[in-house]
């Protein structure tokens, strides 16, 4: 009789702890909030399906500030198998969409309208995974953080974790990653390079392609006042504000600039093109880009001051309109006096968009050479 009331009061402890709630585990940068199957196309009105494996993600990442968010992207998978190991995974940071959701790349592929599928297929071609990040707030609720190249950053190394987590993929942790990006995505593969050793260190990552790099900020914001590129200044201007809330950047600006700048929130980066010509003394009585709080902002998203670790193909067109060549030459300046291991190449390209047709494919076998295992010589 003992023994059976000892067994009794087992079972009853047991049906009690199992009734008691576990905490669940916090969530964590990298982590898959969900991962949908979706179908990406080459050209508009879904024609020319591209024949991979392709799932819409949200992920957890972290802002600018260091809070915790959410961040949507697209993982592509060959369908094919990979014989040489661990399938590479590339994280692929797209260039100036636009501030809307409807602008996000995810969205552009499912409708068979995103430019740069045509290089991301040639690393598709190679038997290589690919993410694309949409970045905070370019596909999720809030205003995307356009150019705030930290919070960007981390959009871009918690892709690649994430990839390797979504179910179904066949991906793994230990693979080998490389990141590549141009304009606003240069900046961003630039701080994913910077970021990867403190953020992500448990990432394989072998190589990092970069190039129109907005590296310093206030420069290129500078060259843009006035210009008939002066929406992607006006741009920054609004994806900082929501990076940096002490901005406040509506106080400061007058009537028009309010009204253009709200006008201009969910604009695709073909639309910007209104605001050709003006100067940010139209928006604004003070001087927005010398203030304290913005100087301080920009110098903390200003690329160079870190070192990366893995090496870096870094490329400029010498007639880029809109990032100063200046500009990407400094950046290479600072990480060869650093001791990066870093490539530099000069591109004849007559302006920024050629900048990207040009450079783009050498980035692309320099990153297969390093995702191979070769090693890596800069041109310091």
């Amino acid at each position: 009789m003992k023994s059976g009331v000892r067994v009794s009061m087992s079972m009853i402890l047991l049906l009690i702890m199992s009734l008691v709630s576990v905490p669940a585990r916090a969530a964590t940068a990298g982590d898959v909030v969900s991962a949908r199957p979706t179908t990406v196309y080459l050209l508009p009105g879904k024609l020319l399906e591209v024949p991979v494996n392709a799932w819409h993600v949200l992920y957890h990442s972290t802002s600018a500030t260091g809070q915790l968010n959410a961040v949507s992207g697209t993982l592509l998978v060959p369908k094919s198998g990979y014989p040489f190991g661990a399938r590479p995974i590339v994280g692929y940071a797209v260039g100036t969409h636009g501030l809307g959701d409807r602008c996000a790349p995810s969205v552009s592929m499912s409708e068979g309208r995103e430019a740069e599928l045509a290089l991301v297929s040639l690393f598709l071609l190679k038997g290589f995974a690919v993410v694309m990040t949409d970045y905070e707030g370019l596909g999720t609720p809030g205003q995307h953080t356009y150019m705030a190249g930290i919070s960007q950053g981390h959009a871009v190394l918690d892709s690649i974790r994430a990839a390797a987590r979504v179910p179904g993929s066949g991906l793994s942790a230990s693979a080998p990653a490389a990141v590549m990006g141009y304009s606003q995505g240069g900046a961003s593969a630039g701080w994913a390079a910077q970021l990867q050793p403190t953020y992500a260190p448990e990432l394989r990552l072998k190589g990092v392609a970069a190039g129109g790099v907005p590296a310093d900020l206030h420069a290129v914001a500078t060259h843009l006042d006035g210009s008939a590129d002066f929406g992607l200044g006006a741009a920054a201007g609004i994806g900082f504000d929501a990076a940096y809330p002490e901005l406040d950047l509506a106080a400061d600006l007058n009537d028009r600039g309010r009204a253009l700048l709200a006008d201009a929130a969910d604009d695709c980066v073909g639309e910007l093109s209104k605001l050709a010509g003006l100067r940010f003394a139209d928006l604004s009585p003070v001087d927005l880009l010398n203030q304290p709080k913005w100087l301080a902002r920009l110098a903390e998203n200003r690329l160079g001051a870190i070192r990366p670790r893995v090496p870096m193909f870094l490329y400029h067109a010498r007639g880029d309109e809109i990032i100063p060549f200046a500009v990407g030459a400094e950046l290479r300046a600072a990480y060869c006096r650093a001791g990066v291991n870093a490539r530099w190449a000069a591109l004849s390209a007559p302006n920024h968009v050629t900048g990207a047709v040009e450079g783009g494919p050498l980035a692309i076998e320099w990153l297969t050479l390093r995702l191979l295992g070769l090693p890596a010589f800069g041109n310091c």
